[in-house]
């Protein structure tokens, strides 16, 4: 029961890693809502874990910002043309100096990533930086805020885009994972088991780090 106290709100909930840390935050005793723009699982998701569901576009300031206030005085600090992404910037109207974390998922195309993913790179980059300045600019305000650049991980919206965008079929999966060095893409719940204690008094005062949880090491040539 690591969250046990914890109110945690979960941005992009309703599917894929959201989906996993929602599970995962439950299972550990947090108090979870479930965000999301997908009406179809975000409710059934909420009630398969006794939960809330509210649903939030965050392209949308407005709905973004409501569904912020709608969980306990988090919102997210975005404009139109700013990286769309849950902050632990505090409320105006909530307290300063309450203790917090969030954790962002984030890529590990940040570094560089394939040639032809350029805008993808560029927003994963920023968001990396965005998350150790917001470290930086909250750490008396006794808020954590880590990142995970996460690598080629199985979940629905990547079998998605494989299959639209890359021609894939239902052996997919398998070929890739033979391709990898552990031989294996990411799994969710092993994404959600890390965020988990990143999100628990577990991981001390451990803030501003992006964490690189993939399994080809950034720099390394072959």
């Amino acid at each position: 029961m690591l969250l046990s106290d914890r109110v945690v709100p979960v941005g992009g909930g309703t599917q894929g890693v959201g989906a996993a840390v929602a599970r995962a935050a439950a299972r550990e005793g947090a108090t979870v809502t479930v965000t999301g723009r997908r009406p179809e699982p975000g409710p059934a998701l909420a009630a398969e874990i006794g939960r809330e569901y509210v649903a939030a576009d965050v392209p949308d300031v407005d709905s973004a910002r409501a569904s912020g206030r709608a969980v306990g005085g988090v919102t997210r600090d975005v404009t139109k043309g700013e990286v769309r992404r849950w902050t632990a910037y505090v409320d105006r109207h909530g307290r300063r100096g309450a203790p917090g974390t969030t954790v962002d998922i984030i890529s590990s195309s940040e570094v560089g990533g394939r040639p032809y993913l350029a805008p993808y790179v560029a927003a994963t980059a920023r968001l990396a930086g965005l998350t150790r300045n917001a470290a930086h600019a909250h750490r008396f305000d006794r808020i954590r805020i880590n990142g995970l650049d996460v690598g080629w991980t199985d979940t629905e919206g990547e079998d998605a885009t494989q299959r639209v965008f890359h021609a894939a079929d239902d052996g997919r999966r398998e070929r890739a994972a033979k391709a990898l060095p552990m031989g294996k893409l990411a799994q969710v719940d092993e994404i959600a088991d890390l965020v988990v204690l990143l999100l628990s008094a577990r991981s001390g005062v451990v803030t501003g780090s992006v964490i690189d949880w993939d399994q080809n090491v950034p720099g390394g040539l072959d």
